[in-house]
């Protein structure tokens, strides 16, 4: 056993970890386990503290965000027992003790797929560790008995945090991912979306419209950037066999999606990649950007979605995107477009512009 003296705050970054991480990781200093993975809401400060405080085992911090591994990886810098990784699934690796921190706000199928992956990959007599920021709550309780009857709870003022020890192998598990097809110029598409991805179980509206807004020529190359399940990227692709199309994003659970749609639709002219940073080394090349950018919070996603499809298009190309935020488009879009445009389609807009 380990006792929470052996974590000291002082040795690791400044940034402290979001509530729900902290309190998790005050249970796991007092748990053994030499082979550990956790998730992480913030910059993998559980990890983080693990891996200095245990230098003999070996732990994992797991994104499905690229964006946010790499965030990771700057914040905590190089430490020879933790691996930061990237990937659409629970690392298939077996562990000893798991931690999943989650947010009230998150997504319920997403924590519970998060779970069953993280319970089946512990070895017997492992440790199962999940906390959320609610210390009102039942639900993730009542998850947690779904895996082990006898729960172990620790309540405090800003979170509650639940730990099972595994005792036996799970009977059957739930797939949680699900297949649609919808029609697009008379063609039945089938797509492929799981928990953690934009719009899953049913097509985006937004991705509707913005297909209905774009025509596909012979030989056209294209780049759907945030391509989520592939709706566009997959749409596109089928309109005309002869174009390319390349769809990236930075969740490696959409690039999953993407490429299981692209199979099910036996398609040869679609390139996935996973990408966060909009370098690619294909810059001034594509003839048209498609993009169907978060209309809420902030437009920081969407200033990075405009300023890829500045460097990745040619001169003439035209980037055609879908919103519910006409105006911020209307005023930003002019500054790296031109023949800029925005107009009404149903409940969103359309926007586009062309680079000079």
């Amino acid at each position: 056993m380990m006792s929470e003296e052996t974590i000291d705050p002082e040795t690791v970054s400044a940034l402290p970890p979001r509530v729900e991480e902290a309190r998790l990781l005050e249970i796991a200093a007092e748990l053994p386990g030499k082979t550990i993975t956790a998730i992480s809401t913030g910059r993998a400060q559980a990890a983080e503290q693990l891996a200095l405080a245990r230098p003999d085992a070996t732990v994992s911090c797991w994104y499905i965000d690229a964006y946010r591994a790499d965030k990771a990886i700057l914040q905590i810098g190089q430490l020879p027992n933790l691996t930061v990784q990237c990937c659409a699934d629970w690392p298939d690796h077996p562990c000893d003790l798991a931690l999943l921190p989650l947010s009230v706000s998150g997504e319920a199928e997403l924590s519970r797929e998060l779970m069953q992956q993280a319970y089946s990959h512990l070895t017997i007599g492992g440790h199962l560790i999940t906390s959320v920021d609610n210390a009102k709550d039942k639900w993730l309780h009542e998850q947690m008995k779904t895996f082990e009857k006898s729960v172990k709870v620790r309540s405090f003022d800003d979170a509650n945090v639940y730990f099972v020890q595994k005792t036996a192998e799970l009977k059957k598990q739930k797939d949680f991912s699900c297949e649609l097809a919808f029609k697009d110029c008379d063609v039945l598409i089938k797509l492929v979306t799981r928990p953690g991805v934009f719009s899953h179980r049913q097509l985006d509206n937004g991705a509707r419209q913005l297909l209905d807004a774009v025509d596909v020529y012979p030989q056209a190359r294209l780049i759907d950037i945030g391509c989520g399940s592939g709706a566009v990227a997959i749409g596109a692709a089928m309109r005309e066999p002869s174009a390319t199309v390349m769809a990236i994003d930075s969740s490696a659970r959409a690039i999953d999606c993407t490429q299981r749609g692209v199979r099910l639709n036996g398609l040869e002219n679609v390139e996935v990649r996973l990408n966060h940073d909009g370098q690619l080394p294909e810059e001034s090349s594509f003839d048209m950007a498609l993009a169907n950018p978060p209309y809420y919070a902030d437009f920081r996603i969407a200033e990075r979605f405009l300023a890829t499809a500045h460097r990745v298009l040619r001169p003439g190309g035209r980037l055609v995107l879908v919103t519910k935020q006409p105006n911020w488009y209307r005023e930003h879009l002019p500054e790296l477009f031109e023949d800029v445009e925005v107009f009404e389609s149903r409940r969103y807009w359309i926007a586009s512009g062309v680079k000079s």
